[in-house]
């Protein structure tokens, strides 16, 4: 069993330090709910990437670090389908902030079409846009922030870049560690969390929230050292995901990226 723990990616260093979160002083306070919002306040997008009717599995952790965000806040009953942007979302005020928090109903690989029609509707930019998404790399208990860069070979994020043409969106990464034994990756990252890794899953919920409290309240949000590129839309090379995603059954939702 690992402890927990959480790192800010080399390089992309954010003010928050260790004994912020351990010690308790970054505090929370009530959001009041208001689905319109003044035009003066900062927006933030606050995104859990994941597979619709997939919850509580591995690939899914995104979703479930937003609600547990929105249970802190206490807006979790304020949840709202909403047609056009393939999601479920709650709008809201957090301090100065106004603040959409985002569940797209799309599967991982197209999550990016939710993402972008909602930043276009609520205005927000895609530096202010922070995806919270799963992490092979790291393992259970481990948690990233890392400001803009690659996808990494992450099918959700790699379709945010592409439907944002941009990658300087900042992102919480959350370990979910690599399979052990004959397990394949597929098996292992849509698959449930054990008994076990449950134990420290409440722990990486509540610190995960912490996180995302000072992302949503820091004002100026960093890019990558070149201040981001551009997403193209053909890559010559492009790393293939290692998860073979569920495939999308034909609806009515546009899945082509704005």
């Amino acid at each position: 069993m690992c402890g927990l723990t959480w790192c800010y990616e080399a390089v992309f260093v954010n003010s928050v330090t260790a004994a912020d979160v351990t010690e308790g002083t970054l505090h929370c306070e009530k959001m009041s709910s208001e689905t319109t919002a003044s035009t003066s306040r900062r927006k933030k997008l606050v995104v859990g990437l994941g597979n619709p009717g997939m919850t509580g599995s591995r690939h899914s952790v995104g979703m479930a670090v937003i609600a547990a965000l929105a249970e802190r806040l206490g807006v979790s009953d304020q949840w709202k389908s909403d047609r056009h942007l393939s999601g479920e979302v709650i709008v809201s005020v957090y301090q100065d902030t106004q603040l959409v928090l985002l569940r797209p109903k799309l599967l991982m690989n197209v999550n990016g079409v939710s993402v972008a029609k909602a930043a276009s509707k609520f205005s927000v930019r895609p530096e202010h846009i922070v995806l919270v998404h799963d992490e092979l790399d790291k393992p259970l208990g481990k948690l990233a922030i890392k400001h803009g860069g690659s996808a990494r070979g992450h099918n959700g994020v790699r379709s945010c870049i592409d439907c944002l043409h941009t990658d300087v969106m900042p992102r919480l990464r959350v370990g979910i560690g690599r399979p052990s034994g004959n397990t394949t990756v597929d098996r292992h990252v849509l698959g449930r969390f054990s008994k076990e890794e449950q134990t420290i899953l409440s722990s990486v919920m509540e610190q995960s929230v912490e996180l995302l409290l000072a992302q949503i309240t820091e004002q100026k949000f960093k890019v990558t050292p070149a201040g981001g590129r551009r997403a193209t839309q053909k890559r010559k090379e492009r790393t293939p995901s290692a998860v073979q995603e569920p495939e999308e059954k034909p609806h009515r939702t546009d899945l082509s990226c704005q």
